[in-house]
């Protein structure tokens, strides 16, 4: 029976500053190790052996990934990475502090870019110090395709051709597939998999560092709900990551 198994990476040094990140390339906080080494401990736990790993281009991603691993004694599995796999890009806003953000802008056009299906935020200028321009990791990817700006529908429209080319085939010869990738990668995912409506996905909070498992059937579809493999501590998180707009 096929697997997924889906991490979001722990938190972020801008997740603790509160900043849109996009795709600017921050490392793991100390919280965030630790959310990592927990999400290892957790997938040992539970007796989920992976069969491979994908992760974003994204440090945070990577490290979350590598730490995990280790705490789950399976460090050695292969490993794939894809832009694909990145966080939503966040136009103008990365490196904007949230609450300042909000307080500029007013609730309704905070919520709009940060959690409308289909509105991206403004371009990002590619002379901002937090744009990906030049980036070498990007360095294979014609660049008119690099984003400078996303909604959560251009992120679903980016992802799902990997999803069916690489993920799904793995899953599909029945493999158990571990990825960990970010918030808005993750819905993506979810939204597909669930069959999300366009509207109600504006609700979905995908925690820190909590591996949410999904047992598929032979036509990849969940023969369950999902689940969490630390249920009160993802309901925390993602009443979190719901408030991030108001942190000061």
């Amino acid at each position: 029976m096929p697997k997924l198994v889906l991490v979001r990476h722990g938190q972020s040094e801008w997740n603790e500053k509160n900043l849109f990140t996009g795709w600017v390339d921050v490392r793991l906080s100390a919280v965030g190790e630790k959310e990592a080494h927990r999400a290892g401990e957790l997938i040992k736990e539970a007796g989920i052996q992976a069969d491979i790993l994908y992760t974003s281009k994204l440090s945070r991603a990577i490290q979350t990934a590598n730490i995990a691993l280790s705490s789950a004694d399976q460090l050695y599995i292969p490993v794939k990475r894809s832009w694909r796999l990145n966080e939503r890009h966040y136009g103008a806003l990365q490196g904007k502090d949230k609450a300042q953000t909000l307080e500029e802008y007013g609730k309704e056009q905070f919520q709009t870019w940060r959690r409308s299906f289909d509105v991206p935020p403004p371009v990002l200028d590619d002379a901002s110090e937090f744009s990906q321009t030049g980036d070498i990791r990007y360095g294979d990817i014609d660049p008119a395709v690099i984003p400078k700006t996303e909604s959560l529908a251009l992120v679903i429209d980016r992802l799902l051709p990997y999803w069916q080319d690489e993920i799904a085939a793995d899953l599909l010869e029945g493999k158990t597939v571990l990825v960990a990738a970010h918030g808005n990668s993750l819905r993506a995912l979810v939204k597909h998999l669930d069959k999300i409506s366009d509207d109600d996905i504006a609700g979905l909070n995908i925690p820190t560092g909590i591996p949410l498992v999904y047992e598929l059937d032979a036509a990849l579809k969940p023969i369950k709900p999902a689940y969490y493999l630390d249920p009160e501590a993802a309901a925390a998180g993602a009443a979190a990551v719901a408030a991030q707009g108001s942190k000061k």
